[in-house]
């Protein structure tokens, strides 16, 4: 059955030069493990964004990514500070806490951004033998509520996590909404603000499971290879993950498929307005939260396969994706008026 709905940018399919590229890896041998001409192209690929001063691990899904991540920078005893709503919080099945090995410590926002001024009580106990020692503050770039950061808000969270001798952590599982959002490169998004560690996505932009472990300055380990491999994220075939990152990243179709869903969403969000629909959040990215009048929840959600994301608020989640239609967007606003 084929159908088509605002769920998840997961639920989209694969694009075509994605497919493309697997296939072009899959002629003859190679060596597995990573030990091959694919995963060397795509770390070179990905060092032209990002700047060669840092290690890649390219790994399955994005709960790998965050979970060799952490792992790598972070001792049992430590802990990572985190909005309430991030996604290594309430959508992992506590991998970070069992495979990693930390403690997470939450912090409620209005908005889904971490701030220094939200993060600065949690900075206590240093040296205390009988507390979690914060080690990473972790944030997700787009949120989980859509809103994007800017390269001079990572800056701030990064001086101050460096002040104490922490890292700072990006989820950037749909990094690349928010690179489009913005207007920046990569790497003004990531190292240039003093991101030391970046989960980086390409699953949600159109790939078929493809997403990188990024470690930048003092975040890099000889580690890092070790802890993928016990965390069970080290590909036997690994030509058929890198060749996925450098279908997208050697020219810009991970910059024309995130802009392609961004514009998707700024457009469902400006027709539910003028349907007369509130919004719960402003539209930074792909992803539109909107409050529904609960008896029009159920009938749309049976026809457009969307998230219920606040149900005593009435807050519906909407993400459009690279293959998002303007025929979809407008099927969905003749639904709302």
């Amino acid at each position: 059955m084929i159908w088509r709905g605002f769920g998840s940018d997961n639920h989209a399919g694969v694009h075509p030069e994605v497919i493309a590229s697997i296939m072009s890896a899959n002629l003859g041998h190679a060596h597995g493990y990573g030990e091959d001409p694919w995963t060397a192209e795509a770390t070179a690929t990905l060092k032209r964004h990002l700047g060669d001063e840092c290690d890649i691990a390219f790994v399955f899904n994005g709960t790998g990514a965050n979970c060799v991540s952490l792992a790598a920078v972070c001792r049992p005893w430590e802990s990572v500070i985190c909005a309430s709503t991030a996604h290594i919080n309430c959508d992992e099945c506590a991998a970070p806490e069992h495979l990693a090995g930390v403690k997470l410590v939450t912090v409620e926002t209005p908005d889904g951004k971490l701030t220094p001024d939200l993060v600065r009580p949690h900075l206590t106990n240093f040296g205390f033998e009988h507390a979690a020692q914060p080690r990473v503050i972790s944030v997700s770039n787009v949120s989980e509520l859509g809103t994007v950061y800017t390269p001079e808000e990572l800056s701030r969270l990064a001086e101050l996590a460096h002040e104490h001798g922490m890292l700072l952590h990006v989820d950037g599982a749909r990094i690349a909404n928010a690179v489009v959002s913005l207007g920046c490169t990569l790497r003004e998004l990531t190292a240039e603000a003093g991101v030391d560690i970046l989960s980086l996505g390409a699953t949600k932009n159109g790939a078929l499971g493809a997403e990188a472990v990024v470690l930048f300055g003092g975040a890099r380990t000889d580690d890092l290879k070790y802890i993928r491999k016990q965390l069970g994220q080290l590909a036997s075939k690994m030509r058929f993950v890198a060749a996925q990152f450098s279908a997208m990243f050697e020219g810009d179709l991970w910059l024309e498929s995130a802009a392609h869903a961004n514009a998707m969403a700024r457009s469902l969000a400006d027709g539910a307005q003028a349907a007369g629909i509130e919004l719960a959040q402003p539209v930074n990215a792909n992803e539109v939260f909107a409050i529904l009048p609960a008896q029009k929840i159920a009938p749309l959600q049976e026809r457009f396969h969307f998230y219920i994301w606040d149900e005593p608020g009435h807050i519906v989640r909407w993400v459009t994706s690279w293959d998002t239609t303007q025929d979809d967007v407008d099927a969905l606003i003749t639904a709302l008026a």
